[in-house]
């Protein structure tokens, strides 16, 4: 379904189907955000997470391949495709988040280009954790298992044209010349998001950016 286009409604109304989603178990609630790059995935997690007691945040860009990894497996001109990540580390990762008990999480900078172990804590007390990223709604092999691990499935909804701008003014901010910047988005940000738009499964919300 769709929310209100206001995004703050829209917002507020997916805190509230999550409040309501964990009041029927003693188990922790996973929420997968998912959606193509640059589709506002980590500020919506962050939102929800701030107006959600007891919640927690954890990203599937933690689980990016080291850039050694991906120039021996000839992968870094690819670097954000799902084949440069650590699927099974990821995976095992979200089967241990369904336990309430305390867990270390790592985190990515995306300045530095680089991954981070146990980087947060994910609190005993916390009985929701949001995860975002890019693939968690994939329909391609391995990917598509993830599906029943989400309690709440969440799509942003975002056209090809909203995705090359934002990925450009990303790149900007990172101070990525600008030629260099368009070759990466053509060759690698739109591939990636086209197969995110193209290969989806069903979601349970679904957001307009």
């Amino acid at each position: 379904m769709y929310s209100d286009s206001n995004f703050q409604v829209q917002v507020d109304d997916l805190i509230s189907t999550i409040e309501t989603l964990r009041q029927d178990t003693v188990n922790r609630k996973i929420v997968a955000i998912a959606g193509p790059p640059n589709a506002g995935k980590t500020t919506l997690a962050d939102l929800i997470s701030g107006g959600l007691p007891k919640s927690s945040v954890v990203s599937m860009d933690s689980f990016h391949l080291d850039n050694s990894i991906l120039i021996e497996k000839g992968l870094v001109a690819r670097k954000g495709a799902p084949e440069t990540f650590d699927f099974f580390g990821f995976a095992h990762l979200i089967t241990r988040l369904e336990e309430k008990k305390e867990i270390y999480v790592p985190a990515f900078d995306r300045k530095l280009d680089k991954t981070t172990n146990c980087c947060h804590i994910i609190p005993y007390s916390h009985d929701v954790v949001i995860v975002e990223g890019n693939y968690l709604l994939l329909d391609e092999p391995n990917w598509r298992d993830l599906d029943a691990l989400w309690d709440l499935r969440v799509f942003i909804d975002l056209s090809v044209s909203q995705i090359r701008k934002r990925a450009l003014e990303r790149w900007a901010k990172l101070h990525i010349p600008v030629k260099k910047a368009i070759q990466w988005v053509e060759n690698n940000d739109l591939p990636n998001a086209e197969r995110i738009l193209k290969k989806r499964l069903p979601e349970d919300v679904l957001i307009k950016a």
